[in-house]
């Protein structure tokens, strides 16, 4: 497969990872459990999910711990912190303060692959992370500040920790991700069993919790993590951000619930932007060599 072939099936990854995951805004809406409940139903259903998913394709448990290794760990780590500090961020902040720290994943993403692989961005990507995080203000302009600085914190933690994993996944791409995210979802379920209640929830809130778990959480890790290491890191935070836009978008089509001005007016600038990005590097990509013929062989 050439480089171009390559980015633009990671990029594609990434965007389909971002699709899935801007259903958590829905599901978390119509679910009727409490913060931790949902933290441990989602976390084990995505675990079981992604353990499965790591058997089938990565080998016995003796390899893919050997795979793992401390890189694997710290993935798991921050992939679980990001999953705990969205949740709960949730719970003590507004929405909109949790998606405009969110959004400074691709910065804080740039950041850590410039310190620590030397990793350079094109300048037409920075232009779209500024616009992006334009986009997103304004977005949330409406409301930012009616939350709580401990729900703003968890929001900003949720932005470093899945900025960590961003890098991690780009500094070892050899990691197994199935097995890497499964045990992310088990730590968040250990994390969250002591608190709580899942002999409380209702089947309804129980089968969405699975979905929770297994297809949006599941699915969309490993969408991400196998599309973010073919790609810069900070380009796969930055398609990712499609999640911010599309989000809202879902839970005005299923609940009525429409998106104000700002919110419209914001996700318009961040999807022009994106648009803009990729059609840049349908442009500028080099046209791909024809494949040359083999010599005839002589008798």
């Amino acid at each position: 497969m050439t480089v171009a072939a390559t980015h633009a099936r990671g990029a594609a990854l990434v965007a389909l990872a971002a699709l899935v995951f801007s259903l958590g805004g829905l599901i978390a809406r119509v679910v009727g459990t409490d913060a931790w409940t949902t933290l441990f139903c989602r976390g084990l259903s995505g675990g079981l999910f992604l353990g499965a998913v790591a058997l089938t394709i990565e080998g016995p448990p003796r390899t893919i711990v050997r795979r793992l290794s401390w890189p694997g760990l710290v993935l798991a780590v921050s992939f679980a912190a990001a999953s705990i500090c969205f949740i709960l961020a949730l719970q003590w902040t507004t929405v909109a303060n949790v998606l405009l720290l969110g959004s400074l994943a691709p910065y804080l993403t740039a950041l850590g692959a410039w310190l620590l692989l030397s990793e350079r961005l094109r300048p037409r990507t920075w232009i779209t992370m500024a616009v992006t995080l334009t986009g997103t203000a304004i977005m949330v302009s409406g409301s930012f500040g009616g939350g709580n600085l401990g729900g703003d914190l968890l929001g900003l933690g949720m932005a470093l920790a899945f900025a960590c994993g961003a890098v991690m996944i780009r500094r070892h791409p050899e990691l197994p991700m199935a097995a890497a995210a499964a045990l992310s979802n088990a730590l968040v379920c250990l994390c969250a069993a002591p608190l709580a209640s899942p002999g409380d929830a209702s089947p309804r809130d129980l089968a969405l919790l699975a979905f929770f778990g297994a297809g949006q959480l599941g699915l969309g890790y490993l969408l991400f993590t196998r599309g973010a290491r073919l790609i810069p890191a900070g380009e796969a935070t930055l398609i990712a951000q499609l999640e911010t836009v599309l989000g809202p978008l879902w839970v005005w089509l299923a609940l009525g619930e429409r998106p104000s001005g700002p919110t419209l007016a914001g996700g318009a600038l961040m999807m022009s932007a994106l648009a803009a990005h990729a059609a840049a590097d349908l442009v500028s990509r080099p046209p791909l060599a024809a494949p040359t013929r083999r010599p005839e062989a002589r008798a």
